[in-house]
């Protein structure tokens, strides 16, 4: 028992370094199977679709403007080595022009790229789950999208290695696949004879050779989909492997584009190429091996297009990765799980896509504008760093210089291309700047935010100010209000200087009147006749009620309506303001003579 459970334990030690050395180089990273499955995925996956777009736009020269591509994509394999060896770091067109102009200048790439990835992730996954529709019918399109989204979302989060063994046994299928297709298209030409060819190859193209060049060399740039994605995974390869990937693409590109649209031009008549465009390999299958050959291809169609959905995780995850280290995005997504993965970026990207599913509701062709100008203008931008890199960075060492004629060329075609996807699909370019510009917006926040919080401090205080001004003068308004309500004058008339009754007048004044000021009077004969303790009574009280100022005034005079009305006018103070203890028997004078004297005590 303990020995089979040791052969197990053995066993699965194997296995693991098996896929270790699979995945990983032997100095480290990726090797060069992996790295070229993951981007690999994403530019094979495109001779499911650009065939049939090549032979739509250029008819019989279809294979002739893949050759043309396939150039191009030659052209920018040197481009991309020279700018990435002299630069090793993740962000592809971001890096190369973050190290080479501004950093408002290499968001504006990192946005294109971002919608780039974006897209590709919506519209593979899409398209992938419509080819598995065709097979299980029972599978919503929309609900399979968002389910396979999902998984690799969390394929992404568990670690590159995993995820590159998915990408490898994709990649290997899909290839072997085409050559089943390929072998099979042969054997049923060999059989059947080259009258479709022929037919096609006589049918002349509308609007000149000069239009199909153009917008057939434009549609198939498309083909080249995915060739900027190895560019930003390169510090997750091993030494050496990245100029590996460039060739195996340009290879795989090369090969399979321009022989899967003459294998078309062989099997299908150009008219009936558009009846079939979206799955015209499925179609041709059929055609030359049946409908099993039909239903591998439709398979085969949802898998590679399930791994370009996971080399748009893998490539986005280390661009954003890379400007959130530069501070062009929050920090928030530099938190790591145990695994290593930046997870908050891989879920933010996950949510971003569905959101943008629902938003188009499924309609792929309002992203396939994004998908287009975003790509070629990331390629346009790739070459636009490579020449900033010979002029402002001539010293700096890389293992291959791209030469500068090659690059103007190579940029002039990715031009070109845009200009005649813009010319083809005008609404195209309104679909981009509807998501392009928004994505600058908030790029533009993050790198402007200390002046855009200067400028709101700035307005905080100011309108601060403006209030504490407005404030501060409705309180002294206020305040001046309770002042001259507190100034008016109260008097109280005591007889004689007993402190309980002058306690007791304070505190009535106190509780009942808005004064702060109180004159005590004694009307005598003489000073003789001033009670002896009054004074003192009145200094005692002054300290017991700080708040009110007492005030001892001695008349001598006497009480009555007289000097009652005398006093009102010299003090300013109404009668009804005057307060008096209650008067004895002996007193002359009733309450209605003294003009409205209160009682108090």
């Amino acid at each position: 028992m303990q020995m089979s459970v040791e052969m197990g334990k053995e066993r699965k030690k194997n296995r693991k370094d098996t896929i270790q050395n699979i995945t990983e180089h032997k100095k480290g990273g990726m090797g060069q199977l992996p790295a070229t499955a993951i981007c690999g995925n994403d530019i094979t996956s495109s001779c499911l679709y650009v065939s049939a777009l090549a032979i739509i736009y250029s008819g019989r020269w279809a294979p002739l403007v893949l050759l043309m591509v396939a150039g191009v994509l030659y052209l920018y394999r040197t481009i991309y080595a020279e700018v990435v060896g002299a630069l090793p770091l993740n962000g592809g067109a971001y890096n190369a022009l973050l190290n080479t102009t501004s950093k408002f200048r290499a968001s504006i790439a990192a946005c294109l790229t971002i919608l780039s990835y974006m897209a590709t992730a919506v519209i593979s996954a899409s398209e992938g789950m419509h080819y598995l529709h065709t097979i299980l019918p029972i599978f919503p399109v929309q609900t399979a999208t968002i389910v396979l989204l999902a998984f690799f979302m969390v394929l992404s989060i568990t670690g590159i290695t995993e995820s590159a063994v998915v990408a490898i046994i994709i990649f290997i299928f899909h290839l072997s696949t085409l050559v089943i297709l390929l072998a099979a298209g042969g054997f049923f030409l060999f059989q059947n004879g080259l009258g479709v060819l022929h037919l096609n190859l006589s049918t002349p193209t509308e609007g000149g050779l000069a239009l199909a060049l153009l917008f057939g060399f434009s549609a198939s740039l498309l083909g080249i989909s995915g060739f900027e994605s190895s560019a930003n995974f390169v510090e997750e390869q091993a030494e050496g492997v990245f100029p590996l990937t460039l060739r195996n693409m340009w290879y795989a590109v090369s090969f399979f584009n321009p022989a899967m649209a003459l294998l078309a031009l062989a099997l299908i008549p150009i008219s009936q190429v558009s009846t079939h465009q979206d799955a015209l390999l499925t179609h041709m299958g059929t055609i030359s091996g049946g409908s099993w050959l039909g239903l591998l291809i439709s398979i085969d169609a949802a898998l590679v297009l399930s791994g370009a959905v996971l080399t748009s995780f893998i490539g986005v995850n280390g661009l954003i990765h890379r400007m959130t280290l530069d501070r062009c995005l929050p920090q928030f997504f530099l938190k790591k799980n145990r695994k290593g993965s930046t997870y908050r970026i891989i879920i933010a990207f996950f949510i971003l896509c569905v959101s943008v599913l629902f938003i188009t509701k499924g309609d792929l062709r309002a992203l396939a504008g994004v998908y287009t100008i975003s790509f070629l203008a990331v390629m346009a931008l790739f070459g636009l760093g490579n020449i900033l890199l010979k002029t402002k960075r001539a010293q700096l060492p890389r293992p291959q210089v791209a030469p500068l004629l090659s690059v103007l060329v190579a940029m002039a075609a990715v031009i070109i291309g845009l200009v005649g996807n813009a010319i083809m699909n005008i609404h195209y370019l309104v679909m981009f700047m509807e998501y392009f510009i928004p994505a600058v917006i908030v790029v533009s926040v993050m790198l402007g935010r200390i002046a855009i919080l200067r400028g709101i401090l700035f307005i905080v205080r100011s309108m601060l100010m403006f209030l504490v001004k407005r404030m501060t003068a409705v309180s002294q308004t206020i305040r001046t209000q309770i002042d001259a309500i507190n100034a008016q004058q109260i008097v109280f008339f005591t007889r004689g200087d007993n402190l309980a009754n002058l306690n007791q007048a304070m505190l009535y004044v106190r509780q009942n009147e808005h004064t702060s000021r109180i004159k005590v009077v004694t009307v005598v004969s003489g000073e003789e006749d001033i009670a002896p303790a009054l004074k003192h009574d009145l200094e005692v009280l002054d300290k017991v009620y700080p708040e009110i100022d007492i005030e001892f005034v001695p008349l001598f005079d006497t009480f009555g309506p007289k000097l009652i009305n005398r006093l009102s006018e010299e003090w300013n103070i109404p009668p009804n303001l005057m307060f008096i203890g209650s008067p004895g028997t002996h007193f002359i004078y009733g309450l209605a003579d003294l003009g409205g004297v209160r009682l108090i005590i």
